[in-house]
Parts: C-alpha cells; structure tokens; sequence
C-alpha cells in the first residue's frame, strides 16, 4: 500500500503519538525467504496481548502460522512477542466479536451491524469472520 512508508516512518518518529493508540510496526521472518518484513498493523491490546485482524486473502500473516517470534513498535516501545494466527472460522468469529466489543465502532468497517445496546450482532460477526483470521502476539517475558 502506498502509505505504509509514511506510517513506518511516523511509526518509528517521536511524531508516533499521532497514531500509536491503535497502529503499531510487525517486524516477522518470512518462512521461506528468511527476509525480514514489517509492516504497519492496527491493534487491540489486552494486557500482554495484541490482536488484530487481517483479511485471509493477504499473504503477510502466513509466515506466523503455528507460532513465530515478532518484535513489535508500540507507542514508541520496541517489544518482543510470540504471533500465532487462528484461522478456523469459530475462532476467528470469537476473536473479532470481543474485538469488536472493545472497539464498537469499528465495527462498520468489518460489515457489522450494532444491535440496540451497542453490541454487535453476532450473525454479522460470523459472516465477516468467513475471510478474516485473527493474529494474536504474546509478549515474551
């Protein structure tokens, strides 16, 4: 994406405070290559924990399958982590609903509608599961 240089370069800048509250760089080994990449991802912290989301369709998420060593830039901290991706679509539609649950209104962009009380609706959460996974990053103690 066209953009993804300026938001490694905020990313990493004392600038990142614009952004870091929900951006954060993915530095990862690719599997077969063995090249290093990073690339800009938004994020959902739990503690410990990093989660996001990524369409099935993209191929940068592969190289975390059955779990991978990660260093991760979060608000201008330099982090290691453990990524593993789930890709079956129960799990996936249970990671994006309590994703969606702390961040409600991002839920427009996944296709979801919210019910009366501001949750959203898990039918919608299942279909737009069917071409996501979810990645989640462990910090390493």
């Amino acid at each position: 994406m066209w953009f993804n240089p300026i938001i490694k370069w905020l990313l990493r800048s004392p600038l990142h405070g614009f952004v870091s509250n929900n951006m954060m760089l993915i530095t990862y080994t690719g599997r077969k290559s063995g090249k290093e990449y990073t690339i800009p991802i938004n994020y959902l912290r739990n503690d410990s924990v990093f989660i996001t989301t990524s369409f099935r369709k993209r191929i940068w998420w592969r190289n975390l399958r059955g779990g991978a060593p990660v260093t991760l830039r979060v608000q201008g901290q330099t982090l290691q982590a453990t990524a593993e991706v789930i890709e079956d679509d129960e799990g996936v539609a249970a990671g994006l609903m309590a994703y969606l649950q702390q961040i409600p209104h991002l839920s427009k962009y996944f296709g979801v509608k919210l019910d009366a009380d501001g949750q959203p609706n898990s039918a919608n959460v299942a279909t737009s599961a069917q071409d996501k996974v979810i990645v989640r990053s462990k910090l390493v103690q």
